[in-house]
Order: C-alpha cells, then structure tokens, then sequence
C-alpha cells in the first residue's frame, strides 16, 4: 500500500504538470454522432463509424455526408454493450471484408461479444451501403448475465493473424478459467479458423484461441513497429494498464492488480506474484484508457514511435512511449471530454471520437505557430503569463 501511495503521489504531480501544458495540435470540430465507439478509413478517404446502439455510418468527410449501412446485425445495447469495432481486412482493397463486433443477447438475461466478418458493398450511383455474405467468426464463452466488460477490440497484424480482446465481463475468475475465453487476448486465422501455433492449441476447445490471459477489461490494441502487441486495460479500483502482449503469458488477474476491489478490498500487486506478467505502465489513480494507437505519421513527427491512448474518465489523450519492454506516460492533453477512440488519419493528422451522446468527431493537426514570429515581444510574453496564470 505504501509503495501505492507514493507512486499515487508520483502521478498526482505529474498530471497537474501535464495540465499546464499547451496543446501542440489545432483541433477542429468534424461532426457528432450518437455514443460512438470506434472508427475505421476507407482507402478512399471515407470514414466508417459504429455506434453502440447499432449503426454504421459511412461518412463522406468533403461534405460531411452520412450514409447508414444496411444489414448490420441487431445488437444487444445497453450498459457497455451494442455496436464495437469495426476494423478492414489487409486486403480491403481487393476483397472489401469488414470485420464488426458487437453484443448479442443469450437465453436466461445472459449476453456476449460476437465478431463477424462481411464484404461492405457501396453503390455510389444510389448513395447506399450494406454489408453481405456475412460470417460469424467468434464468439464468446459463455455467455453471461451483466453488461459490461466485453472488451471486444480487433486488430490485425502484419502477418494477417486477427487479434481480439475479451473482458472477464465483470465475473472475476474467468479470467484464469481456460474452459472460457473471457479475459483473454484471442489470436485467430482471418476467417476465424485457429492458428495451429497458438500456444494453447494442443488443450483443444476455447483454450485453442488463447493467445494470452489474466485480463481484466482490454479496450485497446495496437501493434507497435516492430510488429510487437501492446493493449490498454481498465483496472478495478485504480491500477489501469499497459501491456506488452506475449505469446503465453498470464497477467494475472484477479489473482493480482496495482488497483483495489471497489469495495476497498487490497487486491495484492504484481510484484507480490512475480510468476505473472507485470503491466509496462501503470495508473493510479485511474485515466480509464479506451482505444490505443502506434502513432507514425508525419503530421506530429514529435511524436512518431509512441503510443496515443484515449481516456475516458482521466477525459484526455496521453502520450506514452516505451523503451525495450517498459513504457512512460510522458504527456497528458485534456480533452475536456471523454474521449472513446482514437485513430490517425491516412495525411497522419490524428482523429478522435469523444464518448456518449452528441460526441464530437476532431480532427487534430499541427498548430500554425508562424504568426507568433510576428508578434511583438511584450505580446508574446504577456500571452505566455495569462496561459501560466490559469
């Protein structure tokens, strides 16, 4: 607890210095949507949104033109459920595959995160858009009562293994439970067959999926350069995580956390159980980290190799980088929102959905810093004392 607290007064000072700094990105409002959750581009620049109550958009960004996609499959909404991800296959261009993942209700009150993967036809001519020959390919189990913690997050990486999140949907012990594959990371072909290297094949079942477990609530994932897996997680009370993602590898929850129960209940930490995979980086208090992203681009060369988390509760976009197995929080940019996800854009500018109804769609750019050369002296000095005064 000691150890706790002073790393709690560690963060303290450093979130109140990130708070005074300027932001380096011009933002400039798009549009609004309904509880967004997450968004994908086109190659043709448009932009594909899902909202958590159940439609996908696609949006023309020259004329802010919104089309809603047919043929998406009914959700179960309400709580943290509905409408997820939405993520191209490698090869969009030629095949047109989407993969969607959204919740879906079971028998008895119980529900879970279903992935799907569907060729997204577009006719130009008529200004519509559907989505056909659409195929279940994951499911989570079991299903159960409650509506939270799906995580449901996809990713593919460089070699075209599809990657997926699953929270232990608010039960706990599933998380170390391999008969279920709640609380995993999940590795699968791109048709939803599994990889026969995966490192649980052998055990047969759910288990065959499992790339790694122990997690609590993963709402991010993000391949870094070197084609390495890095995912964001929701701790309990406290103890939000980054983690570097291998093959194998227990993480530990419920067993240990750097957060508490939110009654108050000590959870051990990480380093009291080193047989498990400690996070790169660690919050307490919490930023509730949603989506996460490798930024490359050259819009913010600043910030080219590190990571763009979203923050929900901490209402923030926070810069970490790493170094070999570890991370750093090195920046914090209050939003003033709740911000879901966050994605960087084909020029490299960085685009950002915030969380719930009437959310705003920005776009964040380089700030135009010229016309401060051509200010006076006096001006510029007393700008930088109001900005220090707030």
């Amino acid at each position: 607890m000691l150890r706790k607290f002073a790393y709690l007064l560690l963060v303290v000072a450093s979130v109140t210095t990130h708070a005074k700094q300027e932001h380096p990105f011009e933002r400039s409002e798009i549009m609004q949507f309904d509880q967004p959750w997450a968004m994908t581009f086109l190659p043709d620049g448009r932009l594909l949104v899902t909202e958590k109550p159940g439609q996908l958009l696609l949006v023309n960004l020259d004329d802010r033109q919104r089309t809603t996609v047919q043929n998406v499959p009914a959700v179960d909404y309400g709580g943290q459920g509905g409408l997820g991800d939405i993520i191209l296959h490698p090869s969009y261009a030629t095949n047109k595959l989407v993969y969607l993942s959204y919740v879906e209700a079971g028998e008895n009150n119980t529900r879970g995160a279903v992935v799907i993967r569907a060729k997204l036809e577009v006719d130009d001519s008529t200004g519509t858009a559907s989505l056909a020959q659409i195929q279940r390919i994951w499911t989570q189990h079991p299903k159960v009562t409650g509506q939270g913690h799906y995580g449901h997050r996809l990713a593919f990486d460089q070699s075209g293994f599809l990657f997926i999140s699953s929270g232990e949907r608010q039960k706990f012990d599933p998380a170390q439970d391999m008969s279920a594959n709640l609380g995993k990371i999940i590795r699968l072909q791109d048709d939803g067959s599994i990889p026969e290297d995966n490192p649980f094949f052998t055990d047969g079942g759910v288990a065959s999926e499992v790339w790694s477990l122990g997690h609590r609530n993963p709402l991010g994932l993000a391949f870094d350069a070197q084609g390495r897996l890095w995912n964001t997680e929701m701790g309990p009370l406290h103890g939000d995580e980054f983690n570097l993602v291998k093959r194998g590898e227990n993480y530990g929850y419920p067993i240990v956390s750097n957060g508490d129960h939110y009654n108050g209940d000590p959870i051990p930490d990480h380093d009291t159980r080193p047989e498990f995979e400690a996070p790169a980086a660690y919050w307490v208090p919490s930023i509730a980290p949603a989506e996460v992203i490798y930024y490359s681009g050259s819009v913010m060369p600043e910030w080219q190799g590190s990571f763009l988390i979203a923050g929900l509760k901490s209402q923030a976009i926070i810069r970490v980088t790493t170094d070999g197995e570890s991370a750093q929080e090195v920046e914090r940019f209050e939003m003033g929102a709740r911000i879901r996800e966050i994605e960087q854009g084909p020029d490299g500018a960085i685009w950002v959905l915030e969380d719930g109804s009437n959310a705003k769609l920005l776009k964040l750019s380089k700030k135009d810093e010229t016309v401060l050369a051509f200010l006076p002296a006096v001006l510029v000095g007393s700008e930088s004392k109001k900005r220090a005064d707030r």
